[in-house]
């Protein structure tokens, strides 16, 4: 059906509607720009929060990443990073195929409508102006008859009249004749008039204005197809994107089934062992030698060594590296900052307080000390040369911190070393070719490199000292744990009993409040008396006790010591 056959006196109304047609048109533009700044919206969210639970770098995070169960999450916010690109790409295709796209569309529409409208009021106004024409010619005609005919009654009133001249019935005659004249002229120019308009009324409404109207449709078909167009788009925006989005979600299936319970607690096992063997079996103890002692060679032995023999420790004996309660290996805080410190406060920044030596310590530092070489890093580990020598860790975590340190070193210095290689080539172009450059202009960098090499070098030999006094520590230390039955003596099992409680050495007074959290410490109240049994040993903690059961770590900033004069172990270690 046609709009110029059908509504050719719908002029008013198809103008409503076509405008109604653009501002929908307008509305669906703007549907799809807010779907697509949700899009953008959401994508941020999405990124920002694979952002926030991305293990940050230098931090226990980054070492825990090792296990399989921390990957696949790894794995999962990479494609959830991915998912979030994915509803940016949605974004970006709405906005250039069908909010820009609608934009410059309406913009035609808009102009190609008022064109068309234009066009019709114009035709409008040119059959009013034809109409008007055709009544004032039909009036005029009208008028015209109507004098002819009153002048044909006067010239027959004159003409009867006996009493009127002959001149005066002659101009009366004139006259009627003049206005019948006229009167035939208004008709002719009525009908031709009349004709014309005619002509142009039909071409008006079965022409000029269905071609209109008719442009007008195809304009508003035109306008229906783009939005259907647009909201076919508008699905197979989303649709092109399910591909990639199923890959992603494939991906974190995959990164799921990846976890490996077994792998994990294997990992467990790598990043914790020790390298220390279990303890012994605990030695029998018989004090029952008193009772069955009788009188033989052993009534000649001296009574003093049976005695000490029989009422020595009753303490079995435990493994020599088993962490007791008051160990601790952190540093110690700093005194509140608005107090001042202490006047027996010693300043340093150590790595942790120093327990008493076991006897077995005793015996593996005998060891380390009797090797010629002893610059190691584990050498400064008193004297605040930080974690570098990873001095805080067991012997199995340590040796394989140590050999990664190494590895790394080593790869640092090829890297120089490719340097090294590449400028020396350069310094023999610019030897044999001058013009391209000066040779000595790379020997500063070339010395650069060289002093580079050699100090990492020289660090390498440091942590290679460490890992093998490491390994042959730790060998000595199996071997003291489990010496040979038939050569132990009296002696050396005293030396694997455990320690007898510290005396007192002194007092001290707390300066400022400590909670004592951590391990092998002690919490103490502000102004609290309490008693010094091991002082500072330059580490910055000092080892107290409250009572017989309650002792360990308080920080030394965090009290003022009394020592007691030739109180034995008073001497501060160094």
């Amino acid at each position: 059906m046609s709009w110029g056959t059908e509504l050719w006196d719908q002029f008013d109304n198809l103008e409503k509607h076509t405008q109604w047609g653009i501002e929908f048109t307008e509305k669906y533009a703007k549907f799809v720009k807010e779907r697509s700044e949700i899009e953008v919206n959401y994508a941020k969210q999405i990124r920002n929060l694979s952002k926030k639970y991305q293990p940050k770098k230098n931090s226990r995070e980054e070492e825990e990443s090792k296990y399989t169960f921390c990957q696949a999450f790894q794995q999962t916010l990479s494609e959830l990073n991915d998912y979030a690109g994915q509803h940016e790409l949605i974004s970006e295709n709405l906005t250039q195929l069908i909010i820009n796209e609608l934009s410059r569309f309406l913009q035609e529409l808009k102009s190609e409508r008022k064109s068309h409208f234009h066009d019709g009021r114009k035709a409008q106004q040119h059959i009013e102006t034809s109409w008007k024409q055709l009544e004032s010619c039909k009036k005029r005609f009208e008028r015209d008859c109507k004098e002819a005919d009153r002048a044909q009654q006067y010239f027959e009133k004159m003409d009867a009249d006996i009493n009127v001249t002959k001149a005066d019935v002659e101009k009366a005659r004139q006259q009627a004749q003049m206005r019948h004249q006229m009167a035939a002229d208004s008709k002719s120019e009525y009908s031709s008039y009349l004709q014309k308009f005619n002509q142009e009324q039909n071409d008006h409404y079965y022409t000029n204005i269905p071609n209109i109207f008719q442009k007008l449709q195809d304009m508003e078909e035109k306008r229906i197809e783009k939005l259907g167009e647009c909201m076919k788009t508008f699905a197979d925006v989303d649709r092109q994107v399910l591909p990639i989005v199923d890959k992603c979600l494939d991906g974190m299936t995959k990164a799921a089934e990846s976890v490996e319970p077994k792998t994990d607690s294997k990992q467990v096992v790598e990043s914790y062992k020790s390298g220390f063997e279990p303890p012994g079996d605990v030695e029998f103890e018989d004090y029952g030698l008193d009772m069955k002692r009788t009188v033989s060679e052993n009534s000649l032995s001296n009574p003093k060594e049976v005695k000490e023999k029989s009422t020595g420790k009753s303490k079995g004996k435990l493994w020599p590296f088993i962490k007791n309660k008051n160990k601790v290996r952190f540093p110690p805080p700093a005194p509140p900052a608005t107090s001042s410190p202490s006047s027996s406060a010693v300043p340093n920044d150590p790595q942790s307080p120093k327990q008493n030596k076991e006897p077995l310590s005793h015996r593996l530092n005998d060891f380390m000390t009797s090797k010629p070489k002893i610059h190691c890093l584990r050498s400064l580990r008193r004297g605040g040369s930080g974690p570098e020598d990873f001095s805080h860790l067991p012997p199995e975590q340590r040796r394989k911190k140590l050999q990664g340190k190494i590895d790394d070193l080593n790869k640092d210095i090829q890297k120089e070393m490719d340097k090294r290689d590449a400028l020396t080539k350069m310094k023999d172009v610019y030897v044999k070719n001058p013009q391209m450059g000066d040779p000595a202009s790379v020997d500063p960098r070339l010395a650069e490199i060289a002093e580079s090499i050699e100090k990492m070098q020289f660090e390498v030999q440091k942590f290679e000292v460490c890992a093998h006094e490491e390994q042959n520590s730790e060998t000595q230390v199996k071997a003291s744990i489990n010496p040979n039955p038939t050569s132990s003596t009296p002696d050396d099992d005293d030396e694997f009993d455990d320690e007898e409680t510290l005396p007192t050495i002194g007092t001290c007074k707390a300066l400022y409040p400590f909670e004592g959290k951590n391990e092998g410490t002690i919490a103490i109240a502000e102004g609290e008396l309490l008693y010094v049994i091991e002082q500072d040993k330059g580490d910055g903690w000092t080892r107290i006790r409250r009572n017989e059961e309650e002792e360990g770590y308080v920080p030394t900033t965090y009290i003022e010591v009394f020592l007691e004069t030739n109180a034995k172990g008073a001497m501060t270690y160094i």
